[in-house]
């Protein structure tokens, strides 16, 4: 299936990275996404859905503070952050039991720090 296009749709995405392989191997075993090489070598991903692309830099500090959050949508949040830890990252906003969503701030292996956010319908999607 090929990816939705449309004018204003987030496309790409740029993460920095200490150690790009490092990195994407946590993307890839946290969220499933597909981890691959572009045509000038780069190491770059598609997410699992095949809906946003991108890569990782390295000539970028790490963004180590909320500010503009990205989330990944996740089918169980509490699994989601066990294996965030598992892979090497870091939950540095927990989920909230009294918050009617369901989400999560974690850091990847560079301290991006990134959210998680729970919606019970991505299981149903996921491939």
């Amino acid at each position: 299936m090929a990816p939705t296009f449309g004018i204003g749709k987030i496309c790409y995405i740029e993460l920095p990275a200490v150690d790009v392989r490092r990195s994407a191997e946590f993307y890839r075993a946290v969220f499933g996404w597909n981890i691959r090489t572009r045509g000038d070598g780069a190491t770059s991903f598609d997410d699992s859905v095949g809906e946003v692309s991108g890569a990782w830099v390295v000539d970028r500090r790490p963004a180590t503070e909320p500010g503009m959050v990205v989330y990944i949508m996740v089918a169980d949040a509490a699994a989601a952050c066990k294996a965030i830890v598992d892979a090497g990252g870091e939950i540095v906003r927990a989920i909230d039991p009294n918050s009617p969503e369901i989400f999560a701030h974690f850091s990847d292996p560079a301290r991006n720090v990134l959210g998680i956010y729970q919606d019970s319908n991505a299981a149903k999607t996921r491939s």
